[in-house]
């Protein structure tokens, strides 16, 4: 995986972060999602980077990144905390201004990046979420029962940690079995390293620690940019064989944060990049322009 592109760390203010780059042209951020890594982007990275440089990081508290201890507040996991953490990093490789994507918990990170630092962000791509503050305030029978994991993160420690403890590997494997859509077959290689950095119990409780932020210092944070909307054009992209295109009309959420939006459902659960690697590459290279 990622042949051709190297390896480094780089220390930010509030954690040490693993990255993975390579390729040629304008820099485009590819932020994963939970339970995974940047590894979710192997299926579509060495396509890219035939066209941009293609930086792909583990978000502070996953994969190989750093695991801070989250704070009284969960603030060291705060949208925010996680955003600074991707600027730095762009600091250091050199990309002033820079394209960005990201699924699930990275696009709450690019979703947060891009109100902080707007100016740096040329187009932001957002897979198979809805922001965050929506999704709290739209909670019914049918999203707890979509997105129960949530509800039992978010939960005081040790409770997750210890029953995510338990069995790790059931839990990931799980998710992905869940999530996807039916019949997708897994890259084992890929799911191998999943389960090699969540086996950690550092990991696992900084992973709880990103869904106690999102219930409660990132909802200040969202309520405090409610009248406000991204001015860069944004794509989004889901999973038409998943759970938001049912619990929402996705285009018309999105509408409400951004001025520009675009976007379809793809032939996938909730795994777009894994799932549809060739229509994300192409929605990408259709988008990622000036």
């Amino acid at each position: 995986m990622f042949e051709g592109f190297e390896r480094t760390r780089i220390d930010t203010t509030g954690a040490s972060i693993h990255v993975r780059h390579g390729g040629r042209g304008p820099a485009l951020l590819l932020l994963h999602g939970y339970p995974q890594t940047h590894v979710m982007w192997a299926p579509v990275a060495a396509r890219l980077a035939e066209h941009y440089t293609v930086i792909c990081p583990d978000l502070r508290g996953y994969g190989d990144s750093s695991k801070p201890d989250g704070g009284d507040d969960h603030a060291a996991y705060s949208k925010r905390a996680m955003a600074g953490d991707m600027i730095e990093v762009m600091n250091a490789l050199g990309h002033e201004r820079f394209y960005l994507a990201g699924h699930d918990r990275g696009a709450r990170v690019a979703h947060r990046l891009a109100l902080d630092h707007e100016a740096r962000v040329r187009r932001l791509a957002v897979l198979d979420i809805v922001p965050t503050h929506r999704m709290f305030r739209s909670t019914n029978e049918a999203l707890a029962r979509a997105n129960f994991h949530w509800f039992f993160l978010l939960q005081p420690a040790p409770v997750p940690e210890r029953m995510i403890g338990a069995d790790p590997d059931f839990w990931l494997r799980t998710l992905l079995e869940r999530w996807a859509a039916p019949g997708h077959r897994w890259d084992e290689a890929a799911v191998a390293e999943y389960l090699r950095c969540f086996r950690d119990p550092a990991a696992i409780h900084a992973t709880t620690e990103d869904y106690r932020a999102a219930a409660s210092i990132d909802l200040e944070h969202d309520e405090a940019d409610l009248d406000r909307r991204i001015e860069r054009p944004v794509l989004v992209l889901w999973g038409g064989k998943g759970r938001i295109g049912r619990l929402f009309d996705v285009l018309d959420t999105w509408r409400d944060r951004a001025v520009d939006v675009r976007g379809r459902a793809m032939p996938s659960g909730h795994f777009v990049v894994e799932e549809a690697p060739e229509e994300t590459i192409d929605e990408f290279l259709r988008f990622f322009r000036d």
